[in-house]
């Protein structure tokens, strides 16, 4: 799309990047990040939660809601990865300074101001992900910038906080979650809402997530990184997108909310035109008796109410399989409802008589430009949830609501209602804990340990000549690896860089997880590779042996590739007397193909061998 696009339609667009960092410890406390016991929890610790006024006195909307939903947390309590403060029956632990470091090295990456005097704070988090009904989060550096293929981008804000629980089950009132990775430190980078694409979002977000890779301080896996896309256009309103898992999506996603949004503001100008407006709950329970409509038939309460103006606009799809309908049926869940009729659908696949929908159409005062909208179940649940649904139908004519929304799982470039957008009324001091100082030794620590994106690139492009190879070792986890073995055995970067890549790589698609032997043995069998003792063409098996257990030197030994060279060579050679070369070199290489190196092989041939 024209970039002049963009600009025209007022598109504003800011990133947050949340990532996990790799930790022995906690954020503030002494537990493992290693998930080591996972599967064998020693406690199940149930709780409800409950919103509070924040620092400034008001209580935050979307925590509000989130109480609303009146459900029961579950949390499975782990050995090695949860403790007392994680559930909040102890105080908080002192700060885990090597996560404080790796923080303040990623400000001096992005020329930012690290604060001074650092105070933890508490956000507000009444969805059950932390059984505390807070987030611990500190404020570690402003004011720093980017620039990403010639485009500056400002980075307001770096956060260092807590990761929250993962779900592991979830219905209508209860939510069950996994502790193990509670309390794990997280860094949030925010950026300022001038990425002037969707694009260029992706590349963003490619572009801290490779900073971040290249300290060598991050977890990495399903989930340990998050990108959020807070975004808006002119007449529109600003929507947080959570949840964005596949990065080479995140534009299709910025595009759809787009679309979105001016289909929004489209329906919103048309209802403003019809003069339309959201009527009062009215309950038609009675009209049902007898009914052979189960899901109205079999409801303690159903209540309708007439939306004038909203006739066809309702049923308007405004993303692909998602009307204004299925918006208005999210915010009916938020009470309980697990959905809504509404006018616009086919009713007679609910069984509703054409006498049974007159009546309805009836008692509502229906004209001939109106919807309606039913919700059937408990009184109470019913009337909670017509209140959710006539909120947002009533902003559908006022135009775009600030929400936080999250993708959708197995539906690509889509995206649902999650809450309210949240705001500052759920911050407030941590008292538990002393504010942090800054020293000076913290800083130059910090400083020296910065990673620059730039100089990894020139100098992996330097040492690796196959880009597209030198591009994955840039993202891979194994970069701390490869400059580990060519530091260390001084074996060619891109003979290095082709194994740890691409070999690894071709053995993990037949189940061998190379990943799983130890740094050290890596480093042994390419110092083994280097100083003559086995072939290039050992390291395959080699690697294949290793993943059992034991040393280099005894996978060697047990496998027979102890490489032949010297007098042996030349006496494998002598044996092919009266052969022609290329004979000669056909037989030896298809009996010694893995202990006989092929350049030594033809040097001998021509009698260069010594």
């Amino acid at each position: 799309m024209d970039p002049e696009y963009y600009k025209k339609i007022g598109f504003m667009c800011g990133l947050e990047i949340h990532q996990r960092l790799q930790t022995e410890e906690k954020l503030f406390c002494s537990c493992h990040t290693e998930i080591k016991d996972k599967g064998h929890e020693i406690a199940m610790i149930q709780r409800r939660q409950r919103a509070v006024a924040g620092e400034l006195g008001k209580v935050d909307k979307s925590a509000e809601i989130e109480e609303g939903k009146e459900r029961l947390f579950t949390y499975e309590v782990f050995r090695e990865n949860t403790c007392l403060v994680d559930i909040d029956e102890e105080p908080p632990h002192t700060m885990n300074m090597d996560a404080l470091e790796t923080t303040i090295s990623l400000a001096h990456s992005m020329g930012m101001k690290v604060v001074e005097e650092m105070q933890p704070m508490r956000k507000a988090v009444v969805d059950g992900s932390d059984p505390s009904a807070f987030q611990r989060t500190v404020l570690v550096a402003l004011e720093g910038r980017i620039e990403v293929n010639g485009h500056k981008i400002g980075v307001p804000s770096l956060f260092l906080e807590e990761e929250s629980s993962g779900i592991v089950e979830s219905d209508q009132g209860n939510v069950v979650y996994d502790t193990s990775r509670l309390g794990v430190p997280l860094i949030e980078i925010d950026t300022d809402p001038t990425i002037p694409s969707p694009k260029m979002a992706k590349e963003v977000a490619l572009y801290l997530g490779t900073l971040l890779r290249i300290t060598g301080r991050v977890q990495r896996g399903i989930g340990s990184i998050r990108q959020d896309v807070n975004m808006s256009i002119k007449g529109g309103a600003r929507v947080e997108i959570k949840g964005m898992q596949e990065l080479s999506l995140m534009d299709k996603f910025i595009e759809n909310e787009i679309n979105r949004q001016q289909n929004l503001i489209e329906i919103s100008k048309e209802l403003q035109k019809a003069k339309a407006r959201v009527g009062e709950p009215v309950e038609l329970t009675k009209i049902f008796k007898g009914t052979t409509a189960k899901i109205v038939g079999s409801a303690e309460c159903v209540v309708g109410a007439r939306l004038s103006g909203f006739e066809r606009l309702i049923g308007r799809e405004i993303n692909p399989q998602r009307r204004l309908g299925t918006e208005i049926s999210d915010y009916a869940k938020l009470g309980g409802a697990k959905g809504i009729i509404h006018s616009d659908e086919d009713l007679k696949r609910y069984n509703l008589s054409q006498e049974e929908i007159n009546t309805i159409r009836g008692e509502l005062d229906i004209g001939a430009e109106d919807a309606f909208v039913l919700i059937a179940g408990s009184r109470q649940m019913a009337f909670k949830s017509m209140e959710h649904a006539l909120w947002r139908a009533d902003h559908a004519i006022r135009g775009v609501p600030k929400e936080t929304r999250g993708a959708i799982p197995g539906e690509l470039c889509t995206s649902k209602f999650l809450r309210p957008l949240p705001g500052g009324s759920r911050m407030y001091p941590e008292t538990d804990t002393r504010p942090i100082l800054v020293t000076k030794a913290m800083l130059t620590a910090a400083r020296k340990a910065a990673p620059d994106l730039d100089s990894e690139k020139k100098g992996l492009g330097s040492m690796v000549k196959n880009e597209a190879v030198a591009a994955q070792l840039l993202l891979s986890p194994r970069l701390k690896l490869f400059k580990l073995v060519v530091q260390e055995s001084k074996v060619d970067p891109e003979l290095v860089a082709n194994i740890l890549i691409q070999k690894f790589t071709e053995l993990k698609r037949e189940g061998i997880d190379c990943d799983a032997i130890s740094e050290g043995k890596i480093v042994d069998l390419f110092d083994e590779y280097h100083k003559g003792r086995i072939t290039k063409q050992a390291i395959d098996p080699v690697l294949r042996e290793l993943i059992k257990g034991g040393s280099v030197e005894a996978a060697i030994a047990k496998l027979g590739l102890r490489r032949l060279s010297g007098r042996e060579l030349k006496s494998i050679v002598s044996k092919e007397k009266g052969k022609s070369k290329e004979e000669t070199l056909r037989n030896v290489m298809s009996k010694y193909r893995l202990v006989v190196d092929g350049k030594e092989l033809n040097d001998a041939l021509a009698g260069k061998s010594k």
